[in-house]
């Protein structure tokens, strides 16, 4: 997988008073003024499938808001199989270690094409100190993020391959007003679950020959929630 540089992959500056996803970013409860304090780039950069954000590791100078695609954030085990720890979405925002002067944890691989503001991490620490309601949005993003790493462990890390692939599922469409959602390739799902890729594979095609996905076009499925459902509190 290799990284794209910020010379392939730079758009330019970022329009974020005009910005489509203004209101369900991180830069929502900001004032026309605030973007005044404002005084380097802020970036937009749409990277393909395989590319990486960053690495584990890396020196944590940006935060990184997601306007569109998915990415996984991974971890590598001793034997050096990946383990996916989380998932990062359209409004999420990642690279959060950067606040308190770490470097990245984990390795942010994008598995779906994804657009994504680059911010530097002095930016938003100096708008946070002048604007508690940015300070507070922090501190919820923050919290979101511990609570998606609690669902991992509870939900996507216990039961049957059926009940996870099942859970995983269902989060996969969770407030996005459809049941149609795009799957992941099969290591990758093995990764974020804890099981083989060979079980990820014979399960989802269990579930296709049950119509609990229908195929609408390539890897593109609607759920029959309400069976996936019953899978997963079983």
């Amino acid at each position: 997988m290799k990284p794209i540089s910020d010379k392939e992959a730079w758009e330019g500056q970022a329009d974020c008073i005009n910005c489509t996803l203004r209101n369900s970013v991180l830069f929502a409860n900001l004032d026309e003024s605030d973007f005044d304090q404002i005084h380097q780039p802020i970036d937009i950069y749409t990277l393909p499938p395989g590319s990486v954000l960053y690495r584990a590791g890396d020196p944590a100078d940006r935060l990184f808001t997601i306007r569109s695609g998915v990415l996984k954030l991974v971890q590598y085990l001793p034997d050096g199989t990946q383990r996916i720890v989380r998932l990062v979405r359209t409004t999420d925002v990642t690279g959060l270690e950067a606040l308190v002067g770490q470097s990245y944890q984990h390795d942010a691989v994008v598995l779906q094409p994804t657009e994504v503001c680059s911010l530097p991490v002095s930016v938003v620490q100096a708008l946070a100190k002048s604007n508690p309601k940015l300070h507070t949005e922090l501190l919820h993003r923050w919290q979101k993020a511990l609570e998606e790493a609690d669902a991992w462990l509870t939900e996507l890390s216990t039961g049957s391959a059926k009940q996870r692939i099942a859970r995983l599922l269902l989060r996969l469409v969770r407030n996005e007003g459809s049941s149609e959602c795009e799957l992941f390739p099969r290591e990758d799902m093995g990764a974020m679950l804890g099981i083989t890729t060979e079980t990820a594979s014979r399960t989802i095609a269990e579930f296709k020959r049950k119509s609990l996905l229908v195929e609408t076009k390539a890897n593109h499925f609607l759920l029959d929630i309400r069976n996936l459902e019953h899978i997963a509190e079983e």
